[in-house]
């Protein structure tokens, strides 16, 4: 019997790369994303490219309840979910004080709340009657403050904190909780954020969201913990350990540094 995967904004980027990489494993999909158009033509060509099933779900998970009525909705039409992705997330580059209110609490919604209420909901629906593996998208932001992206930065080192306690509460029950930390990735992420505008991504190489989503594929096929894509990625949360906390915020400010 084929398996299914539930994945969250699955539109575009890093979502829509591992779409690709479970149907082509012969997966069925549950596709969630906000552009209906965007999830239709991906429906079509999963389908027609891979000959698998394809559910797809229109839904701003930034929306209080919107977990809920995801969950409901797959249950009302009798699909069991194997494989969560929490990809969807979005973030936003400007001084704290000066970016309005609505914009952190759709924030903090989407990629804390909604994410950790999916975890919750498919991890006791999965409990007790399979195996099950979670991948949750987290960012090399998770290792430092972010100054310019305060929020963003802590929403992320909360999913990475999130995951590995959950993971370890698993180990005995068959469920496997993956979190995968992308650095500057090709996907809208930057031009919707703002980032683009900083030092960051004017200096660092981008990495192709087909090749993230790879390596958060295997690594959740093997049940890893934690995954970090690229060597200067990799070497940076482990110099973070050894400096002063003031240091990192300092460099990390310098980092995310917009001007000329």
């Amino acid at each position: 019997m084929r398996k299914t995967a539930l994945i969250t904004g699955a539109s575009k980027g890093i979502g829509r790369e591992l779409a690709h990489l479970f149907a082509k494993d012969g997966c069925n999909l549950a596709l969630v994303a906000r552009s209906a158009k965007e999830l239709d033509s991906l429906k079509v060509q999963l389908e027609e490219k891979y000959k698998v099933t394809v559910h797809t779900f229109f839904k701003d998970l930034s929306q209080p309840e919107s977990a809920q009525a995801l969950f409901d909705e797959l249950k009302a039409v009798d699909i069991d979910i194997d494989y969560l992705v929490n990809n969807a997330g979005f973030g936003d580059y400007g001084s704290f004080a000066e970016t309005e209110w609505d914009t952190y609490e759709k924030m903090i919604s989407l990629n804390v709340t909604t994410l950790t209420h999916l975890c919750h909901l498919f991890i006791r629906d999965i409990k007790g009657r399979k195996p099950g593996r979670i991948l949750n998208i987290s960012s090399t932001a998770a290792f430092q403050p972010g100054p310019m992206m305060a929020v963003y930065f802590a929403s992320k080192a909360f999913v990475l904190n999130f995951s590995e306690a959950v993971g370890h509460e698993l180990r005995k029950d068959n469920i496997t909780v993956t979190t995968l930390c992308p650095g500057p990735t090709s996907t809208n992420f930057g031009e919707v954020s703002g980032m683009n505008a900083s030092k960051l991504i004017k200096n660092i190489r981008i990495a192709k969201s087909a090749d993230v989503a790879k390596l958060g594929y295997k690594a959740m096929m093997k049940g890893k913990t934690i995954v970090i894509h690229g060597a200067q990625n990799k070497f940076a949360p482990f110099v973070i350990r050894f400096l002063p906390r003031k240091w990192v915020t300092r460099v990390s400010a310098k980092v995310m540094d917009n001007s000329a």
